[in-house]
């Protein structure tokens, strides 16, 4: 391959790369959120991320949402790890960033976590959570979330439409029972 076509290749990857990793202006965020409404137990029924390397399917370790709570203005999401020998409740608190419907925290090991709630109907929900590592490696998670199981076809169409829009790689789903120790057991 010429030089120059090398280069070309590698500006066209690059351009896909920072698609993918879009910017917070162009996610979209729940008008009038109401966070009290989306506590309580959610499945996860589709997953797509900027890198699935995080969330591959050969990994003998899972990572689930359990539920959502509410601690006065802040959020925590409750996950439970299992496999290999694990299992661990996790708990992350997000507080509020002052634009309605978005949440920022910190991670146990450094780094980041942004959560933008991008559409709701309290039954159904598509979250957006953004981290950011220590080295600052960006990874963007999109979700789509039900109250139920099988979720409702008109929100995995809105979900999937933000897929296709932000160029992201289908991931494993798993939902977990919670039955190891709860966070801070």
């Amino acid at each position: 391959m010429a030089p120059e076509g090398g280069t070309l290749l590698l500006l066209a990857l690059s351009l896909g790369l920072a698609r993918a990793q879009q910017t917070l202006e162009e996610v979209p965020v729940q008008p009038d959120f109401d966070a009290r409404k989306v506590a309580g137990r959610w499945f996860t029924t589709r997953l797509a991320a900027s890198h699935t390397r995080l969330v591959a399917p050969e990994d003998p370790l899972r990572l689930a949402l359990h539920s959502i709570g509410t601690r006065d203005q802040d959020l925590e999401f409750i996950l439970f790890w299992t496999g290999a020998g694990v299992c661990k409740g996790v708990k992350v608190a997000v507080h509020p960033t002052g634009l309605q419907g978005q949440y920022q925290g910190t991670l146990e090991r450094g780094g980041r976590i942004l959560v933008r709630f991008v559409s709701t109907d309290y039954s159904s929900l598509i979250l957006y959570v953004r981290f950011e590592d220590g080295g600052g490696e960006v990874t963007s998670l999109w979700g789509l979330l039900a109250r139920r199981m099988p979720g409702d076809p008109t929100w995995l169409g809105k979900y999937l439409e933000h897929v296709r829009r932000f160029q992201l790689q289908e991931a494993p789903v798993f939902n977990l029972d919670a039955r190891c120790p709860p966070p801070g057991a």
